[in-house]
């Protein structure tokens, strides 16, 4: 199954009520994802007279108004310019939100440095976020040499406060002996904290370790019910490894129609190797029964935008790759 390595979480923005990114072997930036740390934007009359009077608070929601384009044009400038004035206060939401924005260029100059110090900042106040995003930074080597064993101290500290992408972090990091020494059973233990809460990278990673019967007794049924999980929540590789299963009748009952249809679904999100394994499929069946896998398949799970953020996740096999 596609075992997401560390997804590096590196970012996390802030849309209303996001989380933050995620690492699954391969150090990959997130999309935004923020945690949502407020409510809603108060109206934008007071929030302004707040934020100019030096409530940090204000001007950390006036910043996020402008980057999520509420209520005031999207601008990043305008966005960088309130967070400073917010972080330079100590709020920490802030802090990871500017970390961020020099991370990625957006609204100021792009400064490694500069994201670093803000993510340090917030991180020690004990923001699970920066906690994690510190991580990546670390796994990756912007902005500070690269040190997986600093990597391993963030991921943990942002895991042990029950942040998912960390989680899954920490967990590749012990599947890869990075940081830490190979550690199997202990790899499983976080994927399967981060599968628990519904994170889909987590939830294949654990399924793949069934399926492979790696760190943990090979067991079919558990690699189907992990990789469903993922399926369901629209995940296009999950949907390809539980069509795999059913092709293959390994913890399902043996269901061409059932494959094909989880098959199709995952093409149609995007999942090129899918198409391959269709057309083999496909000289097994009967046209009748085709068309009834297609018309089951429509009513299956489309990818969702959370999927979606993780695409680009290295993966340390699929069951399709296993034949």
């Amino acid at each position: 199954m596609l075992i997401h390595t560390p997804v590096l979480l590196a970012v996390t923005l802030i849309p209303a009520a996001w989380f933050s990114p995620s690492e699954t072997n391969k150090p990959q930036q997130n999309t935004p994802q923020i945690s949502a740390v407020s409510t809603a934007p108060r109206p934008l009359s007071s929030l302004l007279q707040k934020a100019q009077a030096g409530d940090p608070d204000a001007q950390y929601q006036l910043g996020r108004s402008y980057m999520d384009g509420t209520g005031v044009p999207l601008d990043y400038t305008q966005a960088a310019f309130w967070y400073q004035k917010s972080a330079q206060q100590g709020f920490p939401q802030a802090q990871f939100t500017l970390g961020y924005l020099y991370e990625q260029g957006k609204g100021v100059k792009r400064d490694y440095r500069q994201a670093i110090a803000f993510y340090t900042a917030a991180a020690e106040q004990q923001s699970p976020d920066a906690q994690n995003n510190l991580g990546a930074m670390y796994v990756h080597g912007k902005g500070v040499h690269k040190d997986l064993n600093q990597a391993v101290y963030w991921y943990r500290k942002a895991a042990e406060h029950g942040h998912v992408i960390a989680a899954s972090n920490l967990a590749s990091l012990y599947l890869k002996g990075k940081g830490v020494p190979q550690d199997l059973p202990q790899a499983a233990v976080w994927f399967r904290v981060a599968a628990n809460r519904g994170f889909t990278p987590a939830q294949e990673n654990l399924a793949w370790m069934y399926f492979t019967g790696t760190g943990l007794t090979l067991d079919y049924s558990q690699a189907e019910k992990w990789v469903r999980k993922a399926a369901l929540a629209g995940d296009a590789r999950a949907q390809l490894d539980l069509g795999y299963l059913y092709e293959q009748g390994k913890g399902v009952s043996l269901d061409y129609i059932s494959a094909y249809s989880w098959y199709k679904a995952a093409s149609n999100g995007g999942e090129k190797r899918a198409d391959s394994a269709l057309r083999n499929l496909s000289t097994l069946m009967s046209k009748a029964q085709i068309q009834q896998a297609i018309t089951a398949a429509a009513s299956l799970p489309q990818p969702s935008a959370a999927s979606g953020a993780y695409a680009n996740a290295d993966t340390l096999g699929t069951f399709l790759g296993r034949r």
